[in-house]
């Protein structure tokens, strides 16, 4: 405490600042200071100093002492410091972890129930490794209105359009590694040639689908002037029509034509004509298959894709697809060819030059460039199925003689004529025509139907033939219905892309099939 001003009047401590100095020193040295103050106290006198300099030395030692005892203090009291702060934010941490766990749920919820409202009017996924693109809904209307085509803003208005559900629609679509179930039934039918063709038929449901991309879609875009299979009103006969009495008429078969379009490709072509991604995509997978393969397992059949989707060669909507994908192509090799002054036509993966006069020999130029055309077209030809055939021998093209008019060769007539009689005379059962024993009566009555065709003449008699054939035996013409629509258990394609799930797949790798 401070000496005593004698300038200044006495006045006395108030009760705070009393205990304020006692505070900061101690209750001894306050006593000694305000004596001193007080004039009880007179220092210079010189009266006793040592218990002075006791208490101030005690009062700086209570001081020291206080402080430590408040280090200690705190000291002891840190272990349970922390663990009540551990103890704090435990709960503090539970309480946060319940919030997100039921803020989580409430958004997974919430997630869930939006995917269930999207899948009610969207496709949003078909398969592994096909979905790509499938929210790309964007469609280009002026090139859909340069071809005259329908506008599909999403699937749910494909699906309408068709006269499905988007259920129904997503069940034909679905792309399944393995599956129980396929939608196509599968046969050989002999080559002309020598060999099988495998015919990939669509069932009944999908076959319907097909048939509406094929008459809606497909059948409104233009196709090249050189092609005349599956085009409406141009036939095999328009075909061989274009090389009737030439010097030369080549043959150029097109080995795996239908394979070799992808689901990509065909893919690309619905882009081409100014559909969305999601659109494309979807009728894509309708108009194409993998190859498959059949096993037993466990007494289950089950259907194994063994590699990517390609056109099936059955399906109603594939001829058109590539007829589409060819005009580039057809346009290459038709201009190449009228440069070389020879005739171009194309009946499906049948390729077909004619010339005459000193043109014949420029064939060789021809081939060569036409076989690189052709490969740079994504397409391949046939080793063995190159024909060149010159004026003196019989010229074919699509199955029909071409040296001085439209022909059917003389042996196909004359075979038919032996089983015709053979008919007659023995009955139908154990008869064959063209490969084909079953319901042989309807086969006769349709390859009469061609020759009438193409050589209406020599058809009348052979025709009045096959009539009284198919009386005599009591054949009738199978009146054949259109598809039903789906059945409603199958527009879950959620369930139905369960078939195969992970246990199978590895059993189906381990056995050698897929991936």
């Amino acid at each position: 405490m401070a000496d005593p001003d004698p300038s200044q009047p006495f006045r006395p401590l108030s009760r705070q600042e009393i205990y304020d100095a006692i505070k900061a020193t101690s209750k001894q040295e306050f006593i000694l200071d305000d004596m001193i103050r007080l004039g009880f106290w007179m220092p210079e006198q010189g009266n006793p100093a040592v218990p002075d300099a006791i208490i101030r030395r005690r009062g700086e030692l209570n001081r020291e002492l206080n402080e430590l005892l408040h280090k200690q203090r705190r000291f002891e009291n840190r272990e349970a410091a922390l663990a009540a702060h551990r103890k704090k934010r435990m709960a503090e941490s539970k309480v946060r972890q319940k919030e997100t766990k039921e803020r989580n749920a409430r958004l997974r919820q919430e997630k869930a129930e939006r995917w269930r409202e999207r899948k009610q009017r969207e496709i949003l996924y078909l398969g592994e490794g096909v979905s790509g693109g499938l929210s790309e809904l964007q469609s280009v209307p002026e090139r859909l209105s340069r071809h005259q085509l329908p506008d599909f803003a999403n699937a749910e208005t494909l699906a309408s359009a068709m006269g499905i559900t988007l259920g129904e629609l997503s069940f034909l679509a679905f792309h399944r590694e393995v599956s129980k179930t396929t939608h196509y039934r599968r046969f050989a039918i002999p080559k002309k040639s020598g060999g099988e063709r495998i015919i990939s038929a669509p069932m009944p449901r999908l076959k319907a689908a097909q048939t509406w991309i094929l008459e809606n879609l497909l059948q409104k875009v233009s196709v090249h002037d050189a092609a005349h299979g599956f085009v409406p009103d141009r036939s095999i006969i328009t075909n061989a029509s274009n090389h009737i009495g030439r010097d030369i008429v080549i043959n150029v078969d097109l080995q795996n034509f239908f394979p070799s379009v992808t689901q990509a490709r065909t893919k690309g072509l619905f882009k081409s004509l100014g559909y969305s991604e999601h659109i494309a995509t979807i009728l894509s997978l309708l108009c194409t298959e993998p190859e498959m393969d059949t096993l037993e397992l466990d007494g289950q059949i089950w259907h194994v894709a063994m590699g990517g989707r390609f056109l099936p060669q059955g399906s109603p909507a594939s001829p058109a697809i590539t007829n589409i994908l060819c005009r580039k192509f057809d346009a290459r090799l038709s201009g190449m060819a009228r440069k070389l002054g020879f005739t171009y036509t194309r009946y499906a993966d049948d390729v077909t030059f004619s010339a005459g006069g000193e043109t014949v020999e420029k064939y060789k130029t021809l081939l060569w460039r036409a076989k690189a055309i052709i490969h740079e077209e994504g397409f391949i030809v046939h080793p063995d199925k190159l024909r060149i055939m010159r004026l003196g021998s019989r010229q074919e093209v699509t199955g029909l003689i071409v040296n001085k008019a439209i022909g059917i060769p003389r042996e196909d007539l004359r075979r038919f004529r032996a089983v015709l009689r053979q008919v007659e005379q023995d009955g139908p059962a154990g008869k064959r025509w063209h490969g084909s024993g079953h319901n042989i009566l309807a086969v006769l009555g349709g390859y009469v139907n061609f020759i009438h065709m193409v050589t209406p003449e020599k058809a009348a008699p052979l025709r009045e033939r096959v009539l009284a054939l198919q009386s005599k035996h009591g054949w009738q013409r199978e009146i054949r219905h259109r598809p039903r629509a789906l059945a409603p258990e199958a527009g879950n394609p959620a369930a139905r892309s369960a078939d195969g799930g992970g246990f199978f797949k590895s059993i189906l790798r381990k056995l050698g099939f897929g991936k």
